[in-house]
């Protein structure tokens, strides 16, 4: 049983990764290349929709949203486009990029402003 799921775990890095490389690809469409490039951006995220200091719930969404996300963009992919991504993904090691680190910090930032500032006008005495 543990080897099958450090066999899942390894394909799950493995699609995580030939998503990023099928979002850049010109071949995959614009919404398909939106669901990959979300789900890479969420499952590479150091910041998660439920923290995993939160017994049970915080490992929830990287064992249910990451998977349906995979799923979900491996369909929209096409075929050919994505076994040759994945083939690249086991071969080249996937890099830490500091521009999508960024990106990332910068897009969660926004969320936490524009749900901060829905909290506040909802919140907020009407005169």
């Amino acid at each position: 049983m543990v080897g099958r799921l450090r066999t899942w775990a390894r394909s799950i890095k493995r699609d995580v990764h030939a998503l990023y490389l099928s979002a850049r690809d010109p071949r995959v469409p614009w919404y398909a290349k939106a669901v990959a490039l979300s789900v890479a951006a969420y499952a590479l995220s150091p910041i998660d929709l439920i923290p995993d200091f939160i017994p049970v719930l915080g490992y929830l969404d990287d064992l249910i949203l990451v998977p349906l996300g995979i799923i979900v963009a491996v369909k929209l992919i096409p075929p050919g486009v994505l076994a040759e991504h994945r083939a690249t993904a086991l071969q080249v090691p996937l890099q830490a990029s500091r521009t999508a680190a960024f990106v990332i910090i910068a897009v969660w930032i926004g969320l936490a402003l524009v749900t901060l500032g829905a909290v506040i006008r909802y919140f907020a005495p009407t005169a």
